[in-house]
């Protein structure tokens, strides 16, 4: 389906000509060319990589059911999933593996039905990894470059779920080339847990990213779901990404990064983030960060504030080692930190039981 969008656009340009009654300025014409053209553009890009986009089901696992509102439940039905090398390998979206299939299968373009393994996760980024044995030669896309996407340029979202024997499409634009600790790109097209693995397309038909389900408040493994066509959706990029490849290839599963203070706001006007007390057994506790010390850059990046003291953090996965620098006194610091795992939050008693 096509944005409503492009619709009004066309209602409303076609209205004020005749309102008018007069000639069409170029600009108008300009316009309405473009806005006719635009379905034929989504659907050549969507063309473009149709061959590298997989259908994934998964086989068993938890229990699983249909919600009231009728949203089949993660990893119910067939899913999406893209290749990105010619031996095998696909990447998808963590949300289609919440119910921990034992068996996975994999349906290529062609019609083939193949076995697959799940070898890595990221759970920061919400992908995995996933494996087929006995191909070669298989399609991959072209990946969108990074630095050139722009705010406003155009997208396609697709996706295969809910049974569809083609995949869903729906169209918006970039809203924010970096969100979730510049993990992720936003854009308004509409995504569901049909799109969720499938490709973020630019009109180009090069691959921007990986739809998946992600929740800057939330690290629960469904969370972002909840955003369910609501023009907030998340597309992982993957070029750029090939040491995260390659560490899910290795078989990790990654987890987000964690420090151990807890900070505040300090100073006319405020700048850093000061340490109000550090979690003990933590890896700032490790590193030898104390109560009262100001902290002034990660890795060279300057901490604004304590809102982006948390989106720098979230650049990192659990494992990785930086350098922080703090200001103790009137002395200044560089103290080598490595992140830990962030602890398991304790969950509120079900209704009933004490």
């Amino acid at each position: 389906m096509f944005s409503q969008r492009i619709v009004a656009l066309l209602v409303a340009l076609v209205a004020s000509v005749a309102l008018a009654q007069e000639k069409p300025k170029p600009e108008q014409l300009q316009i309405a060319q473009g806005t006719l053209l635009a379905p034929k553009a989504f659907r050549a890009a969507s063309k473009r990589v149709l061959p590298s986009l997989v259908t994934i089901e998964g086989i068993g696992g938890l229990a699983s059911g249909i919600s009231a509102a009728g949203i089949q439940a993660p990893g119910e039905g067939p899913t999406s999933g893209v290749i990105i090398s010619p031996d095998g390998y696909i990447v998808t979206s963590t949300f289609n593996f919440i119910r921990k299939p034992p068996i996975i299968t994999v349906t290529l373009a062609s019609g083939e039905r193949k076995v697959a393994t799940l070898v890595g996760r990221d759970e920061t980024r919400k992908i995995c990894l996933l494996k087929i044995e006995g191909v070669s030669n298989l399609p991959v896309p072209t990946w969108a470059e990074r630095q050139q996407l722009r705010v406003g340029q155009w997208t396609v979202a697709l996706g295969i779920g809910f049974g569809g024997n083609e995949p869903a499409l729906t169209a918006g634009i970039i809203s924010a080339t970096s969100r979730i600790g510049g993990k992720a790109v936003q854009t308004d097209a509409n995504l569901s847990p049909a799109n969720y693995g499938g490709p973020l397309l630019d009109l180009e038909g090069r691959v921007i990213g990986i739809c998946v389900p992600l929740n800057p408040q939330s690290r629960d493994e469904g969370s972002g779901v909840d955003w369910y066509d609501s023009g907030i959706g998340f597309a992982v990029p993957i070029g750029g990404n090939e040491k995260i490849i390659e560490a899910l290839k290795a078989g990790k599963t990654l987890q987000p990064a964690f420090l151990g203070v807890q900070s505040e706001p300090r100073g006319t006007p405020a700048s850093g983030a000061h340490v109000v007390q550090v979690v003990p057994k933590s890896p700032a506790e490790t590193a030898g960060i104390k109560s009262g010390d100001q902290l002034q850059a990660i890795d060279g990046h300057e901490i604004l504030d304590v809102t982006h003291l948390q989106s720098i953090i979230a650049r990192y996965n659990a494992g990785d080692k930086a350098t922080i620098s703090i200001v103790r006194g009137e002395e200044k610091l560089d103290v080598a930190a490595e992140f830990g795992v962030p602890p398991v939050q304790a969950k509120p008693p079900m209704p009933g039981k004490r």
